[in-house]
Order: C-alpha cells, then structure tokens, then sequence
C-alpha cells in the first residue's frame, strides 16, 4: 500500500471574510464610478470661480459675460496685467514709506498691507479731527494733502474708509459711530477732491464705525489704532 505524504502549504489560506470584503470594495468601487459617470459639472461655477481668481491675481477680464458660458473649449483668459500690479505695489510701497517716515515725524501712527485687489494704507485720525468731530484740524489738511499729491500720479482708484474704536456717540450730527466715521471718511475725500484734485471719479467713501476693529478696544493703545482713516488704493483698477 502506497502512502503519500501530504504536500505542506507554503502560505496560509487568505480568512474567508477578506473574499466577502474584497467584494464590498469592488461593488463600492464599480457603485462611486457609475455616480461619477451620471454626474454633471457645473460650468457656470466653476467659471465663476476662475474669474474670481484671475481678478485676484491681476487678470482683467475674461472672455464670458456674468451669467454667460464662453462657447468651446478653450478659455480665453488674458493675464497681461498681471506684472504691471506688481510693479505698481513696488513702486507705491517706496511712496509709502516716505508717507509712513513723515507722518511719524509728525506723531500720526501709519501703516500698509496689501488685503485683496487693496494696498491698504492705516492712518490714525487723533491728529486729524477733535474727539467726536469730524472738522479737520488745520495741519491736518496739509498731511492729507502731501499724501494725496504722492498718490495722484498713480490715479488709482481709492475708496477712503471711516473707522471709529467702540466708544459711544450721540449727538444731533452723529447719533452714532456710522455717520462719524462716514463724516470723516467724507471730509478727507473732500480734500482729495478740492484741494488736490484728484479725479472725482476714482474716489469713494464709506463709514464702518466701530465694525472693523484691528486692535483690542479694551485697552487705550488698541481703541487708538482702531480709530483711524483708511484708503484702499485698487492696484487693479
């Protein structure tokens, strides 16, 4: 009588669990391709989204309307203003450190930071109005004046905001931090405007009151870097 010896395995049978699992992952698998498959893309956002973007890095249109779809394949998305911001934000950034040295000189705390399509130049307003007012000390007119002449060679657009700290106000001008700051938001404009001549067109003002905070209100040194005059110069107009 023959007897055989049983050949020994060389590797363990895979658990009969991992062959149900294995199935689970293909069905999974084969079930997320066939939504793929019926899904559709939304061309209109994501449109919407390159243009936000090419606005943001300098672009200046692209080839579609809002609300619109460009017709093909290929997106037309011209870039040529790209470089030309960035020069210009090197350029004003020198303009706007002479403007920060002056004004430091003078006791008027500065600053700038380029937020979005904004250079964004800070100035406190202590120098600048009484407390609760929004009437122009005299020399104050004169720092604003120097700083709109540094910047009306570049003919930018500029929207002057107002800014106020938390403190409450109600008088018969101004029931409230909303018309103060738009007051002086106003009355620095006007300077631009009158004075300086800068093109009426390229100017706009708003009043923010006590909305936009930069520092901590409840300390002396933050209530003073939040009452404060800003100008959001656009690099791409």
């Amino acid at each position: 009588m023959a007897l055989f010896n049983k050949k020994k395995e060389e590797c363990p049978k895979a658990p009969a669990w991992l062959t149900s699992f294995g199935d689970l992952m293909s069905l999974l698998l084969t079930f997320f391709i066939l939504l793929y498959s019926m899904s559709t893309i939304s061309l209109e956002k994501f449109y919407q989204v390159l243009k936000g973007l090419v606005s943001a890095f300098g672009g200046q249109s692209v080839v579609f309307e809002e609300g619109t779809l460009p017709e093909g394949r290929r997106i037309n998305v011209p870039m040529e203003n790209f470089y030309p911001k960035v020069e210009k934000y090197k350029e004003l950034k020198k303009v706007l450190e002479e403007i920060k040295k002056e004004l430091s000189k003078r006791g008027v705390w500065s600053d700038y930071v380029i937020t979005g399509e904004c250079l964004r130049v800070r100035v406190n307003t202590d120098r600048f109005f009484p407390s609760g007012s929004a009437e122009l000390y005299p020399e104050a007119k004169d720092l604003i004046l120097n700083l709109c002449l540094k910047l009306k060679a570049y003919s930018l657009p500029i929207e002057v905001e107002g800014h106020t700290d938390d403190t409450p106000i109600s008088t018969a001008l101004y029931p409230s931090n909303w018309e103060l700051s738009l007051a002086r938001a106003i009355a620095v404009l006007k300077i631009f405007e009158e004075t300086c001549g800068y093109p009426k067109e390229k100017l706009s003002a708003v009043g923010y009151g006590d909305t936009k905070p930069i520092a901590d209100n409840s300390t002396p040194e933050g209530r003073t870097m939040n009452r404060r005059v800003e100008f959001c110069i656009k690099l791409n107009p």
